[in-house]
């Protein structure tokens, strides 16, 4: 489109301003950009002010250095989440398993698999229709099925026992908090990608609990989770036989858990 006279500019900032976008300056470079012509740029504008997540507007979210188609509806990838990735990355060796469990759009699996070293494996896993589709489209360049399902049931048989590491940036708002996220989150994306359940751990409960017959010897699961839910979920690790540890980012109040299987549990999981 024809470029935006500064006064227009400068009154698209302001209406943005005044809608609340703190980075209203940079939010009207790139609606601009995103814009085919005044109409669409109009279109686009009356949205944001609506509480319309920019990322759904412009198509994509940028995580990590990396260019994330998000589609409507499927979660936005968070820039606190780089703390669970870096984690993952670190505890994961070279011709890696690994497999990213409630992948929304499938941003762990896409940085991930630029970060390995020549990983084996990687796949991803979303029960939601729409989260599989998105995920299939940012998965595609890096050679990563995405397999529709909940949790583990999808995954083959053959690969229990085998994954070197299991990610997943599963649900944790306690349902009593969600009506406290920002309207853009609370309005546009879905429930079922924010709702933890009463305690924010229904579902990262039973991911701990299945991880163990799938992880190797040695093999970790790495999750986010909220600042209040450390103790509890520590537990949860501990009592599955996982071995807990933490990882934080003050700055981006962000908290990563990881529960290694021991590698003295090798047979442990078939006795019973």
């Amino acid at each position: 489109m024809a470029p935006v006279s500064p006064a227009d500019q400068h009154a698209l900032v302001a209406r943005l301003r005044r809608a609340g976008c703190v980075w209203a300056e940079d939010e009207t470079r790139l609606l601009v950009e995103a814009a085919d012509g005044p109409a669409t740029l109009a279109a686009l504008v009356d949205r944001r002010v609506a509480g319309e997540p920019l990322e759904y507007l412009l198509g994509w979210a940028e995580f990590c250095g990396e260019r994330i188609d998000v589609d409507p509806g499927v979660f936005v990838p968070r820039a606190r989440t780089a703390l669970l990735v870096s984690v993952a990355a670190r505890v994961t060796g070279p011709a890696a398993t690994v497999v990213e469990l409630c992948c929304g759009s499938g941003a762990i699996t896409r940085v991930l698999a630029r970060r390995l070293a020549a990983p084996r494996l990687l796949a991803a896993v979303d029960v939601d229709p729409a989260a599989v589709v998105c995920a299939r489209r940012n998965l595609a360049a890096v050679g990563a099925p995405v397999l529709a399902g909940d949790l583990f049931d999808p995954l083959p048989a053959a690969w229990r026992g085998r994954l070197d590491l299991v990610v997943a940036n599963a649900p944790y708002v306690p349902t009593a908090a969600m009506a406290l996220l920002p309207p853009e989150s609370r309005r546009y994306e879905s429930a079922a990608a924010l709702d933890g359940g009463p305690d924010g751990l229904a579902v990262l409960r039973r991911l701990a609990t299945a991880a163990p017959t799938w992880l190797a010897p040695g093999g970790h699961l790495v999750v986010e989770v909220g600042q209040g839910q450390v103790d509890r979920f520590r537990a949860v690790l501990t009592e599955v036989g996982l071995v807990p540890s933490v990882a934080r980012d003050e700055a981006s109040d962000a908290v990563a858990m990881l529960g290694r299987y021991p590698d003295d549990m090798a047979g442990a999981r078939y006795e019973n």
